[in-house]
């Protein structure tokens, strides 16, 4: 007979096989340089990925920290401060993020039961384009979502691209039809603004849909992103950090007309969304802001042109960057705004970048 009550036997083989997948995944290269060499891009040496500020071009102020800021983390907010980040991160090739309308999530969010990040673990299929880094999201439920079986919507990057009616049951079909067809961060960057439809014709006879089809996509309404950790379970500096760097990032976003609240679907803008877990909470705060590209002959637009919704169809309908940072604090969120949002700079990339992509350059880290 074994030593271990059954519901006790069963809790710990739940246990050993998450902790297994999490090993697993931890121990297989995210990107091999054969494959990396395949899609034309490289890997970006430290300082070549992103441009730093430079005094002599953006002000002299440029790198200073915001001296208007009011907003201080707890006394108690200790992290680590002395690590090398940049080139840390384990590689992904697209972003899904799943909305719950929560910001603090179970542990592990794909043990979260009967959702979709559950499903997406479970369902045994792989995406083919690589490694898809999965993240619980604030984004807001359906109005039709009661339980969770109902449907959610979930946001892909870098496609920069909506899926709504997504339930648990039908992720395998998530996966074939969009995932498997959608953009990564080492596709070479499109010359058009054209949003992303799933490429039907390349798949396999069993993934053919059926119609009509169970999703509508869309593409999302918002030209930047910017993602903060806030799981509270895993660490409790990001539960404590989301929140504050999202009321200090919307102080800077007002007055250029930028800032976008969770229900506020006006083109353009800067949406501003809690995640899970992202790996170094004892970085913290984490913040990946992805930034769509500019089509081909076009010139970024300004600060001011942004600030007056002018440069809108500018924008490519996919991301061309993300850029990841760790060690935000909010003093940081004034530079952030006006150059890493808005110009893909970095402030301080010694002490803040992690790493990220760049597609026009064909560059990761």
């Amino acid at each position: 007979m074994s030593p271990f009550p059954s519901a006790q036997k069963g809790k710990m083989t739940s246990v050993f096989s998450s902790a297994l997948s999490r090993g697993k995944a931890f121990l297989t290269p995210s990107q091999s340089s054969t494959s990396l060499s395949q899609t034309g891009f490289s890997k970006a040496p430290e300082g070549t990925l992103f441009p730093q500020v430079d005094p002599a071009i953006d002000g002299e102020d440029c790198d200073h920290d915001c001296s208007s800021c009011t907003i201080k983390f707890p006394a108690k907010f200790k992290i680590e401060d002395h690590d090398k980040l940049y080139g840390h991160v384990k590689g992904w090739s697209t972003h899904l993020l799943v909305a719950t309308g929560k910001t603090d999530w179970v542990r592990d969010v794909s043990d979260e039961k009967g959702s979709v990040m559950e499903a997406v673990k479970d369902c045994g299929i792989d995406p083919s384009n690589g490694k898809l880094m999965l993240s619980a999201s604030n984004i807001p439920l359906p109005s039709i979502h009661h339980t969770r079986s109902d449907p959610t919507s979930v946001l892909l990057l870098p496609a920069f691209t909506i899926i709504e009616n997504v339930t648990p049951a039908a992720v395998p079909t998530l996966i074939s039809q969009y995932i498997n067809t959608a953009p990564t961060n080492t596709t070479p960057f499109p010359p058009s603004s054209n949003a992303f439809t799933p490429d039907l014709t390349k798949l396999s006879v069993q993934d053919q849909p059926t119609f009509p089809s169970p999703f509508t996509a869309r593409p999302c309404p918002h030209k930047y992103l910017i993602l903060l950790c806030s799981q509270r379970t895993r660490d409790a500096r990001c539960g404590q950090s989301a929140p504050l760097l999202r009321r200090e990032l919307e102080r800077h976003l007002r007055p250029l007309g930028l800032y976008r609240d969770l229900h506020d679907e006006r083109p353009g803008g800067v949406g501003i969304y809690f995640i899970s877990h992202v790996g170094g909470h004892k970085y913290s705060a984490n913040m990946m802001v992805y930034r769509r590209g500019t089509v081909v002959g076009e010139n970024q637009p300004t600060v001011r042109e942004e600030s007056n919704g002018k440069g809108e169809n500018e924008a490519c309908a996919e991301a061309s960057q993300c850029i990841w940072l760790a060690r935000v604090r909010p003093e940081d969120c004034e530079g952030i705004v006006k150059f890493t949002v808005l110009q893909g700079k970095v402030v301080k990339p010694g002490r803040q970048l992690r790493g990220g992509f760049d597609r026009e350059k064909g560059l990761v880290s």
